[in-house]
């Protein structure tokens, strides 16, 4: 059998971390006297935590000094891993697990590319850490996505050309970051939303391991 390159982003893909982002965002915005809604929650994933503040104040039309700018930043980091430290096993989103062990069983190398500088403890809380061979996170890169550095450092981690790698995404910035590092991109969520993706399913559950033997084949 070939061998590809398989590269999952975190949030979004493997967990809905997403939503602990939002509740901590909202309580951030909320503090400072600005709106915070699911909708402008979408313009956050995939975005870096400083990006996301910068956004967040200027839908606001509000300006803060630099150390209470890191001040919130670190707030916000704070109240979302007290949310992920409660985190188990049950918090995989469905059918991940299938495609992981499918791979693991065909010998495919597995990578994390994420921007979250929180990645390995969430993966440790949800007990999928010894499935990958390789974890490239926030901490790891300079680029935030659509940059596609943290995909091709993946791949590079894995030992895997970037044309034999395939990524899966929940986020436009990450389907654009693995376009533009030159791999198969899967989207996993909104068509109308994940159009530049090569594939867009709403979740794993419609993923089959027929799909998953016919990208190792190509």
């Amino acid at each position: 059998m070939n061998k590809k390159g398989f590269i999952f982003d975190l949030d979004g893909v493997i967990v809905d971390t997403a939503k602990y982002h939002f509740l901590a965002w909202k309580k951030l915005a909320n503090s400072i006297g600005v709106d915070f809604t699911e909708i402008q929650n979408e313009q956050l994933k995939g975005v870096s935590r400083i990006e996301s503040l910068q956004k967040i104040l200027k839908w606001g039309n509000k300006t803060l000094s630099e150390a209470e700018f890191n001040r919130l930043m670190s707030m916000k980091n704070e109240d979302y891993l007290s949310y992920i430290d409660k985190m188990n096993r049950s918090e995989i989103l469905p059918d991940v697990t299938k495609i992981l062990d499918f791979l693991i069983e065909n010998n495919q190398p597995i990578a994390l590319g994420s921007a979250s500088k929180n990645a390995p403890e969430i993966l440790n809380k949800v007990n999928l850490f010894n499935q990958f061979n390789a974890i490239v996170d926030g901490n790891a890169v300079t680029k935030a996505k659509p940059d596609p550095e943290v995909f091709l450092k993946a791949a590079e981690a894995i030992q895997i050309k970037p044309e034999d790698c395939i990524v899966f995404e929940d986020s436009v910035a990450g389907i654009q970051a693995a376009n533009a590092a030159n791999m198969i991109s899967v989207g996993i969520g909104e068509k109308q939303v994940l159009f530049e993706a090569d594939y867009i399913f709403k979740d794993f559950t419609q993923i089959s391991t027929h799909f998953i033997t016919k990208l190792i084949e190509k």
